[in-house]
């Protein structure tokens, strides 16, 4: 069971509610409520929390400086038209130098990059704060110390620095802290979904990356991520060149969404979407009506957004009525129309449009255009949440939120939180794994391994198992610094242990395997086949076979848990039934159940094996005898 592009945790079974919660993936749900389950806290005549229309989202075009001020985007995606000059602020200065560190792993200059980010934080640097508070949570050149880390992220995230905001967030989870943990999710998740498309969730083209599955690195999906290098992205950018207009629209998502490895580029994706678009390709039609009403990459224009969007729809594209619907709801370059936004929303919902059935939702939600009906609201919310639309997946934590508090139910706020959680993922934030993916790619294991640690603090489950990965894969490469220089062999173990640790309860069945391979070989912890067994089980019941086989041998010999060869059968036959899934060599569970089989029928083959040997020795004996008698009768002839 993997995590990934984002992934949900589901924490609780709601029985007093009869919500089932059946988890395919752990980025996947099923989320089923009765009819009435929010009926008591949203009835059709009353608003709670939800008096006005800025549900619907913001067309706002706000740069992602703005959003996430402390983002470390002028790092990696420095150009001619930035505002920020590195050498002169101490954030940004102390922040290179820290990159710059890891890539080369000089601990000179880490230790200079954090005396002066620690520095600027005692000045008063919220963003320098929040450095610092990744620097004590992990123990770089300081000493480990949650409560500075606590300190320094609280401090940041009052200022408003939202790196902070998600490492504080997660942490509250981790302490069973899940009102707070909910309200700062909520409020991280509202920056996420003002800045998600009209027409149509593009966000989802943008996952975190997985670079390994299980033991190996995952080759066949990186080889995907190497830029303007990589062949595919070659192919795909000659067809484009000689006219192809559904590779001009791919090639444009590629630039203007940052895809595949490509630095984010809006004015490339916006020429591709317009070549595209003037050879009838709908798709790029469609988020160019979506670019020119939000005025991402352009000049804001509502009359060509229109155009667009009308171009599309009239052909076909059936997502681009949620903008015609979005248009006439606002009233944007045309009069407000609560009916036509509802008539063009239902067009696309009636074509299984997803972000269609979420609009269609809101209009029931809060009575607009239609006489409002929570009951109806929430069906549509349910579809599109379950099919992972972003959107509909924070109104469903919003009504869970709700109802969460004044039912004083702590199973829906931690399911409200978890939801939450999956939708502020994709915020700004996010861009550091498309950073740390580059960097792997190209072979720098240093710059790689210290962004995804930063994601793991604040609560990634991807990049908590890529870093732990890094480190186990590739030891004193990682370039993983500790308090005094690099990284020992304890410090990298315990260090990797603790990744695995926090992605093995956010539903990862491999770092739960390794958590109890950590137990059970003493690596990094002390030995000890308990807790082995622990991890062990939990991995089981993440379909996890390698876990299944271990507990099998476990039971086998006794090993920290009591001796029962049926058990043993017991867990090599489910071993057996998932390898499949997990690549465990076939050839292993074999040989286990032959060693089985040895061990219950030890005692019969131990006789046999006397009576056998006891059998060669006669035989061999009267043959002595024999020949010795033949000696002796011949020379007594003689």
């Amino acid at each position: 069971m993997r995590v990934s592009c984002y992934r949900i945790v589901v924490l609780a079974l709601l029985l007093i509610f009869s919500l089932v919660i059946n988890r395919v993936q752990a980025q996947y749900f099923v989320l089923n409520f009765p009819d009435d389950i929010f009926l008591s806290d949203f009835d059709n005549n009353s608003t709670n929390a939800y008096s006005d229309d800025g549900e619907f989202g913001q067309t706002e075009s706000i740069s992602e400086q703005e959003v996430d001020p402390g983002s470390w985007r002028p790092i990696f995606e420095l150009n001619n038209s930035s505002t920020v000059d590195l050498t002169l602020t101490p954030y940004y200065s102390g922040l290179q130098k820290i990159i710059s560190a890891a890539s080369e792993g000089n601990t000179r200059l880490m230790e200079e990059a954090v005396t002066e980010l620690e520095a600027s934080a005692s000045a008063g640097d919220l963003h320098a704060k929040s450095v610092m508070g990744f620097v004590y949570g992990i123990g770089m050149i300081r000493e480990t110390s949650e409560a500075k880390s606590f300190q320094q992220h609280q401090l940041a995230a009052e200022g408003g620095d939202m790196q902070s905001k998600m490492a504080l967030a997660y942490r509250y989870i981790r302490l069973d802290l899940h009102d707070k943990a909910a309200r700062l999710y909520r409020e991280l998740a509202e920056t996420t979904f003002n800045r998600f498309m009209i027409s149509k969730d593009y966000t989802t083209f943008v996952p975190i990356i997985r670079i390994h599955r299980g033991t190996y690195e995952d080759k066949n999906m990186l080889r995907k991520f190497h830029g303007e290098d990589s062949e595919d992205f070659k192919i795909v950018e000659h067809y484009a060149q000689i006219g192809y207009p559904s590779s001009m629209y791919r090639v444009g998502l590629f630039y203007y969404f940052g895809m595949r490895g490509l630095r984010r580029d809006h004015a490339k994706g916006v020429y591709w979407f317009s070549k595209a678009a003037e050879k009838g390709e709908l798709n790029s039609m469609g988020i160019m009506g979506d670019i020119y009403s939000r005025g991402a990459g352009v000049e804001r224009n509502y009359t060509k957004a229109l155009q667009c969007l009308t171009l599309a729809a009239e052909q076909g594209l059936y997502s681009a009525f949620n903008g015609l619907g979005y248009l006439y709801l606002k009233g944007y370059g045309v009069a407000k129309n609560y009916t036509k936004a509802r008539e063009y929303f239902e067009k696309a919902a009636d074509s299984e449009d997803l972000s269609g059935m979420y609009y269609l939702g809101m209009l029931y939600l809060k009575g607009i255009g239609v006489k409002r009906d929570v009951k109806q609201a929430t069906k549509y919310f349910l579809v599109a949440a379950n099919a992972e639309l972003p959107k509909a997946i924070y109104q469903m934590a919003k009504m869970l939120h709700v109802s969460a508090r004044i039912k004083n139910n702590l199973n829906m706020l931690k399911l409200a939180a978890a939801l939450y959680k999956s939708v502020a993922e994709r915020g700004p934030w996010s861009s550091l794994s498309r950073w740390a993916l580059e960097s792997y790619v190209k072979g720098d294991l240093g710059k790689a391994f210290i962004l995804y640690s930063r994601m793991a603090e604040l609560g990634y489950e991807v990049a908590q198992s890529n870093a732990a990965w890094i480190l186990h894969k590739y030891g004193e490469k990682s370039m993983c610094m500790g308090v005094s220089g690099f990284c020992m062999d304890k410090e990298r173990h315990e260090r990797a242990h603790d990744l695995w640790l926090r992605a093995s309860k956010q539903g990862n069945d491999y770092a739960a395997l390794l958590v109890g391979d950590a137990y059970y070989y003493g690596r990094g912890k002390e030995r000890d086949f308990v807790r082995a067994t622990e991890a062990y089980m939990y991995a089981t019941s993440l379909s996890n076979a390698q876990a299944m086989f271990n507990l099998g041998y476990m039971h086998e010999y006794g090993q920290g848990i009591p001796y029962d060869l049926n058990l043993a059968k017991s867990y090599y036959n489910q071993a057996l039934e998932n390898e499949p899934v997990s690549k465990l060599p076939n050839m292993s569970i074999m040989l286990a159940f032959v060693r089985l089989w040895v061990h219950r029928n030890y005692v019969d083959i131990s006789i046999m094996v006397t009576l056998l040997l006891a059998s060669i020795i006669i035989v061999l004996h009267l043959r002595e005898r024999r020949r010795h008698l033949r000696v002796l009768i011949g020379s007594h002839r003689s």
